[in-house]
Protein backbone atom coordinates (compact mmCIF):
# COMPACT_ATOMS: atom_id res chain seq x y z
CA UNK A 1 0.00 0.00 0.00
CA UNK A 2 1.49 3.33 -1.10
CA UNK A 3 0.02 5.22 1.84
CA UNK A 4 1.19 2.84 4.55
CA UNK A 5 3.21 5.62 6.17
CA UNK A 6 -0.01 7.52 6.91
CA UNK A 7 -1.75 4.44 8.30
CA UNK A 8 1.19 3.66 10.58
CA UNK A 9 0.58 7.02 12.25
CA UNK A 10 -2.75 5.62 13.41
CA UNK A 11 -1.45 2.36 14.83
CA UNK A 12 -1.62 1.52 18.50
CA UNK A 13 -1.19 -1.79 20.38
CA UNK A 14 -4.57 -3.39 21.11
CA UNK A 15 -4.37 -6.54 23.26
CA UNK A 16 -7.11 -9.07 22.48
CA UNK A 17 -8.27 -9.05 26.09
CA UNK A 18 -9.21 -5.36 25.75
CA UNK A 19 -11.75 -6.12 22.98
CA UNK A 20 -15.21 -6.39 24.53
CA UNK A 21 -17.10 -9.46 23.26
CA UNK A 22 -20.40 -8.48 24.84
CA UNK A 23 -21.92 -5.22 26.06
CA UNK A 24 -21.98 -3.91 29.62
CA UNK A 25 -24.99 -4.80 31.78
CA UNK A 26 -26.94 -2.58 31.99
CA UNK A 27 -25.91 -0.71 28.85
CA UNK A 28 -25.20 2.57 30.63
CA UNK A 29 -22.88 0.80 33.09
CA UNK A 30 -20.17 1.09 30.41
CA UNK A 31 -17.28 3.30 31.44
CA UNK A 32 -16.85 6.81 30.04
CA UNK A 33 -13.74 8.84 29.38
CA UNK A 34 -14.39 12.59 29.22
CA UNK A 35 -11.86 14.86 27.55
CA UNK A 36 -12.30 18.62 27.79
CA UNK A 37 -10.24 20.15 24.96
CA UNK A 38 -10.38 23.68 26.31
CA UNK A 39 -9.14 22.72 29.78
CA UNK A 40 -7.06 19.77 28.52
CA UNK A 41 -8.61 17.76 31.33
CA UNK A 42 -9.37 14.03 31.47
CA UNK A 43 -12.04 12.48 33.70
CA UNK A 44 -13.32 8.92 34.12
CA UNK A 45 -16.89 7.99 35.02
CA UNK A 46 -19.68 5.67 33.88
CA UNK A 47 -21.95 6.33 30.90
CA UNK A 48 -25.00 6.58 33.18
CA UNK A 49 -23.62 9.94 34.33
CA UNK A 50 -23.16 11.35 30.81
CA UNK A 51 -25.80 14.01 31.49
CA UNK A 52 -23.52 15.62 34.08
CA UNK A 53 -20.88 16.40 31.44
CA UNK A 54 -22.98 17.56 28.50
CA UNK A 55 -22.73 21.32 27.81
CA UNK A 56 -25.62 23.39 29.15
CA UNK A 57 -28.46 23.76 26.60
CA UNK A 58 -26.61 21.55 24.12
CA UNK A 59 -28.26 19.40 21.46
CA UNK A 60 -27.60 15.66 21.30
CA UNK A 61 -27.82 14.23 17.77
CA UNK A 62 -28.52 10.49 17.41
CA UNK A 63 -28.39 8.20 14.38
CA UNK A 64 -31.69 6.27 14.45
CA UNK A 65 -30.69 3.65 11.86
CA UNK A 66 -31.69 0.06 12.56
CA UNK A 67 -29.45 -2.96 11.97
CA UNK A 68 -30.97 -5.64 9.75
CA UNK A 69 -30.07 -9.36 10.08
CA UNK A 70 -28.25 -9.15 6.75
CA UNK A 71 -26.68 -12.64 6.54
CA UNK A 72 -28.74 -15.19 4.57
CA UNK A 73 -27.68 -18.84 4.33
CA UNK A 74 -28.89 -20.16 0.95
CA UNK A 75 -28.23 -23.29 -1.09
CA UNK A 76 -26.29 -23.85 -4.30
CA UNK A 77 -27.06 -27.49 -4.93
CA UNK A 78 -26.05 -29.12 -1.65
CA UNK A 79 -23.55 -26.39 -0.77
CA UNK A 80 -24.44 -23.72 1.79
CA UNK A 81 -23.63 -20.20 0.58
CA UNK A 82 -23.81 -16.99 2.59
CA UNK A 83 -25.39 -14.00 0.91
CA UNK A 84 -24.74 -10.76 2.75
CA UNK A 85 -27.37 -8.13 1.95
CA UNK A 86 -25.84 -4.69 1.40
CA UNK A 87 -28.65 -2.69 -0.22
CA UNK A 88 -31.00 -2.32 -3.17
CA UNK A 89 -30.23 -1.37 -6.75
CA UNK A 90 -33.46 -0.86 -8.66
CA UNK A 91 -35.23 -4.23 -8.84
CA UNK A 92 -32.09 -6.07 -7.71
CA UNK A 93 -30.42 -6.67 -4.36
CA UNK A 94 -26.76 -5.79 -3.81
CA UNK A 95 -25.07 -8.64 -1.96
CA UNK A 96 -21.69 -10.02 -1.04
CA UNK A 97 -21.08 -13.77 -0.96
CA UNK A 98 -18.55 -16.09 0.63
CA UNK A 99 -17.73 -17.68 -2.73
CA UNK A 100 -17.40 -16.58 -6.35
CA UNK A 101 -20.35 -17.23 -8.70
CA UNK A 102 -21.04 -16.84 -12.40
CA UNK A 103 -23.81 -14.76 -13.91
CA UNK A 104 -26.98 -16.86 -14.12
CA UNK A 105 -26.26 -18.89 -10.95
CA UNK A 106 -29.47 -19.64 -9.05
CA UNK A 107 -29.47 -19.97 -5.26
CA UNK A 108 -32.35 -21.38 -3.21
CA UNK A 109 -33.90 -20.78 0.18
CA UNK A 110 -37.02 -22.91 0.58
CA UNK A 111 -39.35 -21.88 -2.27
CA UNK A 112 -37.43 -18.65 -2.87
CA UNK A 113 -34.87 -18.17 -5.63
CA UNK A 114 -31.97 -15.73 -5.94
CA UNK A 115 -30.44 -15.33 -9.41
CA UNK A 116 -27.01 -13.75 -9.91
CA UNK A 117 -27.45 -11.08 -12.61
CA UNK A 118 -23.94 -9.63 -12.65
CA UNK A 119 -21.70 -7.31 -10.64
CA UNK A 120 -21.83 -3.70 -9.44
CA UNK A 121 -18.46 -2.61 -8.08
CA UNK A 122 -17.70 -5.14 -5.30
CA UNK A 123 -21.25 -6.45 -5.05
CA UNK A 124 -23.29 -9.13 -6.79
CA UNK A 125 -26.54 -7.94 -8.32
CA UNK A 126 -29.15 -10.49 -7.29
CA UNK A 127 -32.71 -10.83 -8.61
CA UNK A 128 -34.94 -12.45 -5.98
CA UNK A 129 -38.14 -14.33 -6.78
CA UNK A 130 -40.00 -11.81 -4.60
CA UNK A 131 -40.25 -8.01 -4.80
CA UNK A 132 -37.12 -6.30 -3.44
CA UNK A 133 -39.27 -4.26 -1.03
CA UNK A 134 -40.00 -7.50 0.85
CA UNK A 135 -36.31 -8.05 1.65
CA UNK A 136 -36.50 -6.77 5.23
CA UNK A 137 -39.35 -9.13 6.15
CA UNK A 138 -37.38 -12.01 4.58
CA UNK A 139 -34.26 -11.04 6.54
CA UNK A 140 -36.25 -10.69 9.76
CA UNK A 141 -37.47 -14.25 9.32
CA UNK A 142 -34.42 -16.02 7.89
CA UNK A 143 -31.44 -13.71 8.36
CA UNK A 144 -28.65 -13.65 10.90
CA UNK A 145 -27.30 -10.52 12.58
CA UNK A 146 -23.86 -9.50 11.32
CA UNK A 147 -21.12 -8.65 13.78
CA UNK A 148 -17.73 -7.08 12.98
CA UNK A 149 -14.93 -9.58 12.23
CA UNK A 150 -13.31 -8.95 15.62
CA UNK A 151 -16.53 -10.08 17.35
CA UNK A 152 -16.78 -13.48 15.69
CA UNK A 153 -15.87 -15.00 19.06
CA UNK A 154 -18.78 -13.31 20.80
CA UNK A 155 -20.79 -15.71 22.98
CA UNK A 156 -24.08 -13.98 22.09
CA UNK A 157 -26.79 -16.14 20.53
CA UNK A 158 -28.69 -14.90 17.46
CA UNK A 159 -31.58 -13.83 19.71
CA UNK A 160 -29.18 -11.87 21.92
CA UNK A 161 -27.37 -10.38 18.93
CA UNK A 162 -30.63 -8.94 17.63
CA UNK A 163 -31.24 -7.36 21.03
CA UNK A 164 -27.76 -6.24 22.03
CA UNK A 165 -26.36 -5.10 18.66
CA UNK A 166 -29.18 -2.60 18.30
CA UNK A 167 -29.80 0.79 19.91
CA UNK A 168 -32.85 1.17 22.15
CA UNK A 169 -34.16 3.88 19.80
CA UNK A 170 -33.45 2.20 16.43
CA UNK A 171 -36.20 3.05 13.90
CA UNK A 172 -35.09 3.21 10.26
CA UNK A 173 -34.03 -0.18 8.85
CA UNK A 174 -30.99 -0.29 6.60
CA UNK A 175 -27.68 -0.72 8.44
CA UNK A 176 -25.42 -3.75 8.41
CA UNK A 177 -23.59 -2.45 11.49
CA UNK A 178 -24.73 -0.62 14.60
CA UNK A 179 -23.88 3.00 15.43
CA UNK A 180 -21.96 1.67 18.41
CA UNK A 181 -21.54 4.88 20.44
CA UNK A 182 -25.33 4.80 20.82
CA UNK A 183 -25.42 1.28 22.26
CA UNK A 184 -24.71 2.70 25.74
CA UNK A 185 -27.93 4.71 25.94
CA UNK A 186 -30.93 3.60 27.97
CA UNK A 187 -34.40 5.08 28.41
CA UNK A 188 -33.39 5.96 31.96
CA UNK A 189 -30.39 7.96 30.72
CA UNK A 190 -32.48 9.78 28.09
CA UNK A 191 -34.87 10.95 30.82
CA UNK A 192 -31.94 12.32 32.83
CA UNK A 193 -30.56 14.10 29.76
CA UNK A 194 -33.87 15.70 28.81
CA UNK A 195 -34.55 16.71 32.43
CA UNK A 196 -31.30 18.65 32.30
CA UNK A 197 -32.56 20.70 29.34
CA UNK A 198 -30.54 18.99 26.62
CA UNK A 199 -32.47 18.67 23.34
CA UNK A 200 -32.41 15.31 21.50
CA UNK A 201 -32.62 15.22 17.70
CA UNK A 202 -32.45 12.25 15.32
CA UNK A 203 -30.89 11.93 11.88
CA UNK A 204 -30.30 8.76 9.86
CA UNK A 205 -27.19 7.27 8.29
CA UNK A 206 -27.26 3.63 7.16
CA UNK A 207 -23.94 2.03 7.97
CA UNK A 208 -22.42 0.17 5.03
CA UNK A 209 -20.22 -2.91 5.17
CA UNK A 210 -17.37 -0.67 4.00
CA UNK A 211 -17.04 0.62 7.55
CA UNK A 212 -15.13 -2.61 8.35
CA UNK A 213 -13.02 -2.62 5.17
CA UNK A 214 -9.35 -1.63 5.44
CA UNK A 215 -8.49 1.80 4.07
CA UNK A 216 -7.15 1.57 0.54
CA UNK A 217 -4.84 3.81 -1.50
CA UNK A 218 -7.91 4.81 -3.50
CA UNK A 219 -9.70 6.05 -0.36
CA UNK A 220 -6.71 8.08 0.78
CA UNK A 221 -5.82 9.55 -2.61
CA UNK A 222 -9.41 10.36 -3.62
CA UNK A 223 -10.34 11.67 -0.18
CA UNK A 224 -13.55 9.64 -0.33
CA UNK A 225 -14.82 6.58 1.54
CA UNK A 226 -17.49 3.96 0.77
CA UNK A 227 -20.95 5.31 -0.07
CA UNK A 228 -23.56 5.52 2.70
CA UNK A 229 -27.12 6.83 2.56
CA UNK A 230 -28.20 9.51 5.01
CA UNK A 231 -31.23 11.70 5.71
CA UNK A 232 -31.84 14.86 7.72
CA UNK A 233 -35.55 15.65 8.06
CA UNK A 234 -36.91 19.18 7.63
CA UNK A 235 -37.84 19.26 11.30
CA UNK A 236 -34.37 18.11 12.42
CA UNK A 237 -32.67 20.68 10.19
CA UNK A 238 -34.95 23.42 11.50
CA UNK A 239 -34.25 22.59 15.16
CA UNK A 240 -30.51 22.16 14.64
CA UNK A 241 -30.06 25.32 12.60
CA UNK A 242 -31.93 27.32 15.24
CA UNK A 243 -29.79 25.79 17.99
CA UNK A 244 -26.60 26.57 16.11
CA UNK A 245 -27.72 30.18 15.58
CA UNK A 246 -28.38 30.46 19.33
CA UNK A 247 -24.85 29.27 20.07
CA UNK A 248 -25.92 25.94 21.56
CA UNK A 249 -23.34 23.15 21.30
CA UNK A 250 -24.06 20.32 18.84
CA UNK A 251 -23.00 16.95 20.27
CA UNK A 252 -22.91 14.15 17.68
CA UNK A 253 -23.43 10.66 19.09
CA UNK A 254 -21.02 8.54 17.09
CA UNK A 255 -19.00 8.94 13.93
CA UNK A 256 -22.08 8.06 11.84
CA UNK A 257 -24.20 10.93 13.20
CA UNK A 258 -21.14 13.16 12.77
CA UNK A 259 -20.72 12.11 9.13
CA UNK A 260 -24.42 12.71 8.43
CA UNK A 261 -24.30 16.21 9.90
CA UNK A 262 -21.06 17.21 8.19
CA UNK A 263 -22.34 15.82 4.87
CA UNK A 264 -25.57 17.80 5.15
CA UNK A 265 -23.88 21.04 6.22
CA UNK A 266 -23.23 23.73 3.61
CA UNK A 267 -19.97 25.69 3.53
CA UNK A 268 -21.62 28.46 5.53
CA UNK A 269 -22.40 25.93 8.28
CA UNK A 270 -26.15 25.80 7.67
CA UNK A 271 -27.66 22.33 7.73
CA UNK A 272 -29.60 21.27 4.61
CA UNK A 273 -32.63 19.04 4.94
CA UNK A 274 -33.02 16.04 2.65
CA UNK A 275 -31.51 12.68 1.82
CA UNK A 276 -28.36 11.82 -0.05
CA UNK A 277 -25.34 9.58 -0.39
CA UNK A 278 -22.11 10.54 1.33
CA UNK A 279 -18.54 9.43 0.80
CA UNK A 280 -17.13 12.02 3.18
CA UNK A 281 -13.68 11.17 4.57
CA UNK A 282 -13.04 13.29 7.65
CA UNK A 283 -9.38 13.51 8.66
CA UNK A 284 -6.89 16.19 9.64
CA UNK A 285 -6.82 19.07 8.72
CA UNK A 286 -10.61 18.90 8.25
CA UNK A 287 -12.53 21.81 9.82
CA UNK A 288 -15.91 20.81 11.24
CA UNK A 289 -18.77 22.86 9.83
CA UNK A 290 -21.52 21.86 12.26
CA UNK A 291 -20.41 19.41 14.97
CA UNK A 292 -18.94 20.85 18.18
CA UNK A 293 -18.52 17.76 20.37
CA UNK A 294 -18.50 14.00 19.86
CA UNK A 295 -19.47 10.86 21.77
CA UNK A 296 -17.63 7.87 20.38
CA UNK A 297 -16.29 4.41 21.16
CA UNK A 298 -12.66 3.28 20.91
CA UNK A 299 -11.92 2.31 17.30
CA UNK A 300 -9.68 -0.18 15.55
CA UNK A 301 -6.14 0.90 14.60
CA UNK A 302 -5.47 2.30 11.11
CA UNK A 303 -9.17 3.06 10.52
CA UNK A 304 -11.07 6.00 9.01
CA UNK A 305 -13.07 6.19 12.25
CA UNK A 306 -9.88 6.79 14.23
CA UNK A 307 -8.90 9.48 11.72
CA UNK A 308 -12.27 11.20 12.09
CA UNK A 309 -11.88 11.48 15.87
CA UNK A 310 -8.29 12.66 15.43
CA UNK A 311 -9.55 15.48 13.20
CA UNK A 312 -11.49 16.78 16.20
CA UNK A 313 -8.96 16.24 18.97
CA UNK A 314 -5.58 15.90 17.22
CA UNK A 315 -3.78 12.65 16.41
CA UNK A 316 -1.15 12.79 19.14
CA UNK A 317 -3.67 13.67 21.84
CA UNK A 318 -6.06 10.94 20.67
CA UNK A 319 -3.36 8.26 20.80
CA UNK A 320 -2.38 9.55 24.24
CA UNK A 321 -6.01 9.18 25.40
CA UNK A 322 -6.11 5.66 23.93
CA UNK A 323 -2.93 4.76 25.80
CA UNK A 324 -4.39 6.07 29.08
CA UNK A 325 -7.58 4.11 28.43
CA UNK A 326 -5.70 0.88 27.82
CA UNK A 327 -3.75 1.41 31.04
CA UNK A 328 -7.00 1.94 32.96
CA UNK A 329 -8.46 -1.32 31.56
CA UNK A 330 -11.22 0.25 29.49
CA UNK A 331 -13.01 -2.00 27.01
CA UNK A 332 -12.52 -1.33 23.30
CA UNK A 333 -14.43 -1.49 19.98
CA UNK A 334 -18.13 -2.07 19.29
CA UNK A 335 -19.25 -3.44 22.67
CA UNK A 336 -16.64 -1.46 24.57
CA UNK A 337 -16.65 1.72 26.62
CA UNK A 338 -17.25 5.26 25.42
CA UNK A 339 -15.58 8.65 25.16
CA UNK A 340 -16.99 12.19 25.26
CA UNK A 341 -14.90 14.87 23.60
CA UNK A 342 -15.95 18.36 24.64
Amino acid sequence: MRNDKLLKQFEYPLPLERIALKPAKPRDAARLLVYDRRRRAVAYDVFANLNEYLPKNSVLVLNDTKVVPARLIVKLGREAVELFYVGKSGRYLRCMANRSMEKGTVLKLGAMRFKIMGREERWYLVRPSFGVNKIFSILDRYGRTPLPPYLEGSPLTEKKRREEYQTVFAAERGSVAAPTASLHFTDRLFKKIEKQGVKIVRVTLHVNLGTFAPLSDEHIESGQLHAEEYEVSKEAAKVLNAAKKEGRKIVAVGTTACRALESAAAKNGRLRAGSGVTRIFIREPYRFKFVDSLITNFHVPRSSLLMLVAALVGRKKLLELYSLSLESKMRFLSFGDGMLIL
